[in-house]
């Protein structure tokens, strides 16, 4: 789960941790029968064998026959090992809970994030091994909160290192540059985003990526005037109006990075009509 606005994170428990532990608990007792108990169990076996007379087949079989501990081990462990490296290295999924991303996401977006993006990085402890690229300005990118690393924040990438961020009357300025808007007409939102209704849409390019966003014109904007420090990034959600992002706490240092968001793969609001069938697989702009 992912908070974008302001909120809790819903999910209080370390799931990487619990992967990573889950995975070495599964992986030891497995080793531990491979090369300790599984043998005394042979012995035992070849040892009701030299008995002499008739063998019994039910005794040899009871012999060789594993723990229950051990055969749960051995199912679970390739499964859970999978999990925690799809997970830790290629793509991870994430909920959207509030709306400061809107219009580009919903409450009820469930989307995939590539975790490569940004480089490799060990579960749990975060310490990127592998450096394969890094935030590119427009990305909508997952991170920790930098307030609280335990939880997950998702926010667009606005400034780069050595940026000249300025966001002043609804209006951003990058190194001195306005950015464009074009007006795009009002946002009419549904369940959960009922209450922007009557938002100004407006067109934004950001460089190469061209994407939507919500203002409240009569609402009183936080203006920001800043330069981005190295390693850092200045991020701001697409609900201009209606977002906690780098305006009011400051910027995400690259070791907060978690990844870049790029596909809806579900969308489920509660307070809508259910499943949204027009986002799923529907690319992240």
């Amino acid at each position: 789960m992912l908070c974008c606005k302001s909120g809790k994170n819903d999910m209080n428990l370390d799931f990487p941790t619990i992967l990573v532990v889950a995975t070495l608990a599964t992986g030891l007792i497995w080793a531990a029968d491979a090369l300790f108990w599984a043998p005394r169990r042979r012995q035992q076996a070849a040892a009701i064998g030299a008995e002499g007379g008739e063998v019994d087949a039910g005794k040899v079989e009871a012999a060789l026959k594993e723990s229950t501990l051990v055969e749960y081990a051995k199912s679970f462990f390739p499964v859970i090992l999978a999990v925690l490296l799809l997970r830790s290295f290629l793509v991870e999924p994430f909920r959207i809970p509030s709306g400061s991303m809107m219009p580009t996401l919903l409450v009820g977006d469930f989307i995939l994030v590539n975790k490569y993006t940004y480089g490799i990085r060990l579960p749990v402890i975060n310490r990127k091994v592998v450096d394969l690229g890094s935030p590119e300005r427009g990305d909508v990118m997952v991170f920790r909160f930098p307030k609280n690393p335990d939880v997950d924040y998702i926010k667009r990438v606005i400034g780069l290192p050595g940026d000249h961020i300025v966001y002043q009357d609804k209006t951003l300025f990058i190194n001195g540059t306005q950015v464009p808007q074009v007006p795009a007409g009002t946002y009419i939102g549904s369940g959960s985003g009922l209450s922007m209704s009557g938002a100004s849409l407006r067109r934004e390019i950001l460089g190469e990526v061209e994407h939507d966003i919500l203002v409240m014109p009569r609402q009183r904007g936080v203006n920001s005037d800043v330069v981005v420090p190295e390693g850092h990034y200045f991020v701001m959600g697409d609900n201009r109006d209606n977002s906690n992002d780098s305006r009011y706490w400051g910027f995400v240092p690259d070791e907060n990075l978690v990844g870049r968001a790029f596909m809806i793969w579900m969308n489920w609001d509660s307070a809508g009509d259910g499943v949204a069938w027009n986002r799923i697989g529907e690319n992240i702009e």
